[in-house]
């Protein structure tokens, strides 16, 4: 299957320092699966419904990413993109540990 990049990623704060990035459709619909089902309303159906038009190409990657942006968003979700991205970071021995 290929991948169907945002243009840019949509970051979602999954818990007090945990950030994760979104950064393509399939990602998007793989989150918006795994919502709890009793925390699902409207919103998350509509997001969820836009992000398979997308992948099934029925509208733009844009709305797709829009749709989980204003999902997260609403949802109190949205994060910044972080200052410092997991490819800046190398790490460091075998401790596990890593330096910027």
């Amino acid at each position: 299957m290929i991948s169907k990049l945002f243009d840019r990623p949509v970051y979602l704060k999954e818990q007090k320092n945990l950030v994760r990035e979104i950064a393509a459709v399939e990602d998007a619909i793989d989150y918006l699966e795994g919502w709890p089902e009793r925390d699902r309303d409207l919103i998350h159906e509509a997001a969820l419904r836009t992000c398979y038009m997308a992948h099934d190409g029925l509208k733009p990657l844009r709305a797709a990413r829009d749709a989980i942006r204003s999902f997260a968003k609403k949802k109190g979700i949205l994060a910044k993109e972080p200052a410092v991205k997991p490819w800046m970071i190398r790490p460091v021995g075998g401790s596990g540990r890593a330096a910027l």
